[in-house]
């Protein structure tokens, strides 16, 4: 029995970090609107954390490009669900040295901001994202939906990838958040 219960002790401790971890890192509510002038918005708030590593790389002034993948489904009941659509959205968070300049680059779109907190801060609660067309989704049917967030190393120069294939502390992703989108859950925050 105490051998037991020492093992029992030993997995525990063991696996303890490891759920808090996971805990930290996570998506945790999404909200989807429909307008029929903008189209389809999605606005999320996670708990994206980036480790003291890439903390220290981001300062030294390497630009870390994080992805938000969302992927909608339809649901048959007779076959596979249909996939309805695939994107993602790339923030690149940069840091100029000469200037002592944090910049958060969206498509064409950069902002200066004052620390990496607060590029991470638009990073982890982004609104609006117009992700579909109006006409895309029939705002009458109910469709499943995915979201993660995660730290793109293909967007890195060659000796950066290597390295990031080498270290756990470049493998940095929420796990996949699944929710609805269906009328009555549209303007509505789901956890």
């Amino acid at each position: 029995m105490p051998r037991l219960l020492l093992v029992a002790l030993l997995v525990v401790s063991w696996l303890a970090p490891w759920a808090q971890a996971n805990e930290a890192v996570r998506v945790e509510r999404v909200q989807v609107s429909h307008d029929a002038n903008e189209g389809w918005l999605l606005s999320a708030d996670s708990n994206f954390q980036l480790n003291p590593q890439l903390r220290n790389v981001a300062e030294r002034g390497l630009s870390l490009y994080l992805t938000a993948d969302l992927q909608v489904t339809e649901p048959r009941w007779w076959w596979f669900d249909r996939q309805v659509l695939e994107v993602e959205r790339v923030w690149s968070i940069s840091y100029n040295a000469l200037i002592r300049q944090w910049r958060v680059s969206l498509g064409s779109l950069a902002l200066p901001v004052h620390s990496l907190d607060d590029a991470m801060d638009m990073v982890r609660h982004f609104r609006e994202w117009r992700f579909a067309a109006a006409d895309a989704l029939d705002p009458e049917a109910t469709y499943r939906a995915r979201l993660r967030l995660r730290l793109d190393v293909s967007q890195l120069a060659r000796p950066f990838q290597v390295n990031a294939m080498n270290s756990s502390a470049w493998s940095l992703a929420t796990p996949w958040h699944d929710f609805r989108i269906a009328p009555d859950t549209l303007g509505v925050w789901q956890p």
